[in-house]
């Protein structure tokens, strides 16, 4: 897990539990030299980010696990990105993410590449146990990853979605999306690993609402309907949840999308929060990510506040985490939304 605020896990966890954020302004970021709030890894290569953010994720998986689980036929590498090397284009971005991933972990199968707006890194898990469902594989890698580049945060600008202060989800004076970078790896097997924190994956969905190609539908039919399907899946009753991470962007629709969601499903009591204010948006790594700091939540038992949240600012009520709160949460949820009406969600029990 690399972000702004951490290289490893733990350090992010630290970081978080003391409320730190990875966001700051950053000079000239903007298209006419703004300064944009956005969280950037301090220490990465200038001259190409997501290739050095790549490397050094990898660096760490072959700390964590080793180069043996890699070079094993039983093992699939999947990789969710948004824009990948998108420095690179007209040529295929993703080809530099093929190269790096075959010399420094040598894997015998070909990386699979998932690339669907910010519900990558959820699709990525739900994809990866599809495939150990299908009995070829023990062991499937999803690495998330996304770097800062002049494209995503122009593209953001140009959409009006850039906040010029810190994103503060769900809040009444949200202003819109603090962009971020990080890398992330989640690894789901059949074996729990040993000497290592793991849940259980219950049940996975997404739902397209085809409402807008950035906007989300104003009813949340697409959120609704991917989280009914992961509870059945799950075999579960979504009021037995203790805790949901929510994807929580901070811009107007998004947030209200998600409260309405929330809402109509009975789940406005649940506690929840929205992990933005420490990360900023990582797009195709917010899913792996996000899906780690739930994991140390679980394993740590404190539920982290959601940062910027002051007073409710949806039409739904939901419970936001205003505070770091001990729980013993053991029945998990959660979800991700993005451009293209894409939705996801997972469900994971302690």
């Amino acid at each position: 897990m690399v972000t702004p605020i951490g290289d490893t896990p733990q350090e992010n966890f630290e970081a978080m539990k003391s409320g730190k954020s990875g966001v700051s302004k950053i000079a000239g970021s903007g298209f006419n030299d703004e300064d944009w709030p956005l969280s950037k890894i301090k220490h990465l290569e200038e001259e190409n980010r997501y290739q050095a953010l790549l490397k050094r994720t990898c660096s760490q998986l072959l700390k964590a696990y080793g180069q043996e689980l890699f070079q094993s036929e039983k093992t699939l590498i999947i990789i969710s990105s948004t824009k990948a090397d998108i420095d690179s284009f007209p040529e295929d971005t993703f080809s530099s993410t093929r190269s790096i991933i075959n010399e420094l972990l040598t894997p015998v199968n070909t990386p699979v590449i998932i690339s669907n707006a910010c519900i990558s890194g959820v699709l990525a898990i739900n994809t990866a146990v599809d495939y150990l469902n299908d009995e070829k594989y023990t062991n499937v890698i999803a690495i998330g990853i996304d770097a800062l580049s002049d494209f995503i945060v122009y593209g953001f600008q140009s959409l009006f979605a850039l906040s010029d202060a810190p994103s503060r989800p769900f809040d009444k004076n949200r202003k819109g999306i603090s962009i971020g970078e990080a890398g992330g790896a989640i690894m789901v097997s059949k074996e729990r690993p040993s000497e290592m924190f793991s849940v259980e994956y219950l049940g996975g969905s997404s739902s397209n609402d085809a409402n807008h190609i950035s906007g989300p539908s104003r009813t949340g039919e697409g959120l609704f309907r991917s989280i009914n399907l992961s509870a059945e899946r799950a075999g579960i009753n979504l009021k037995e949840l203790d805790f949901i991470s929510a994807h929580g962007t901070g811009t107007l629709y998004n947030d209200e999308m998600e409260s309405i969601a929330f809402d109509r499903l009975g789940l406005n009591k649940i506690p929840l929060n929205s992990l933005k204010g420490y990360f900023g948006h990582t797009l195709g790594a917010a899913g792996i990510i996000e899906l780690l700091a739930t994991m140390l939540m679980m394993e740590h038992k404190l539920l982290l506040k959601s940062p910027g949240f002051e007073e409710q600012g949806t039409s739904c009520n939901i419970n936001v985490l205003k505070e770091n709160t001990e729980s013993e949460a053991q029945l998990v949820l959660k979800t991700a939304s993005g451009f293209g009406g894409g939705n996801a969600s997972i469900i994971l029990r302690k």
